[in-house]
């Protein structure tokens, strides 16, 4: 199944920052690290996501996940900073985005090109808002598309699927069968990594969600909004 839409741009919003989540996105970006997103639970609890910068050296050790060491030098700087600028919070929580890490961005979208990603239309499409496949450049329109397969992508359990170059995800959609869905960013509503769980059906512990937390008792809701 081919699906051809018109053009469009293709940039995911981002959402409206408030003065606190600028400082939150600022001192997360000053570190080197992906803001990938921020969570405000109504007793006063922030919540932070994030991720490693593809290609970037860490002190904390190599690799493409986050460690708890990334979550506790963020944890430190987001400390000072909040209380820099008089943001009130109860609780503030650092971590990775986990294996189902959601996409909002082209960048996202180009980064994680070849893995299984499970997508959420703002409108349905052939009666269903939710599709999976793997994720891959539309041929035409400057899209994106996925190639819907029913099989579980090979890979070690607890461990984001391998990568297929641009010449297998063509292969794969061009085999008698295949099926494929084309869409733009704006046409999304949720996009999220499939995660490989183990045979218990729980993430593992490498390369799953890690966290850093501090608390401030005396702190109350968060301010601004």
């Amino acid at each position: 199944m081919q699906r051809t839409v018109s053009p469009q741009r293709t940039s995911a919003a981002a959402g409206v920052f408030t003065p606190w989540r600028e400082t939150v996105a600022a001192t997360v970006a000053g570190l080197g690290y992906e803001l990938v997103d921020i969570e405000r639970v109504p007793a006063g609890t922030l919540r932070v996501f994030i991720d490693r910068v593809p290609g970037r050296a860490y002190a904390s050790g190599a690799g493409e996940f986050v460690t708890v060491d990334d979550c506790e030098q963020v944890t430190r700087q987001l400390q000072y900073a909040l209380e820099v600028d008089t943001v009130a919070y109860t609780r503030l929580e650092v971590s990775s985005p986990g294996l189902d890490r959601p996409l909002r961005t082209e960048a996202d979208y180009q980064r994680f090109t070849g893995l299984e990603v499970s997508l959420t239309l703002k409108l349905p499409f052939q009666g269903r808002k939710v599709w999976k496949g793997v994720l891959g450049r539309a041929e035409e329109g400057g899209g994106w598309c996925l190639a819907l397969t029913e099989r579980k992508p090979a890979g070690k359990p607890g461990a984001r699927p391998a990568r297929k170059t641009v010449a297998a995800q063509a292969a794969e959609a061009a085999a008698p069968g295949a099926q494929v869905l084309g869409f733009t960013l704006d046409e999304v509503r949720e996009a999220r990594l499939v995660p490989v769980v183990d045979f218990k059906g729980r993430p593992s512990p490498d390369g799953g969600q890690v966290d850093a937390v501090a608390a401030d008792p005396a702190a109350t809701a968060v301010d601004g909004g």
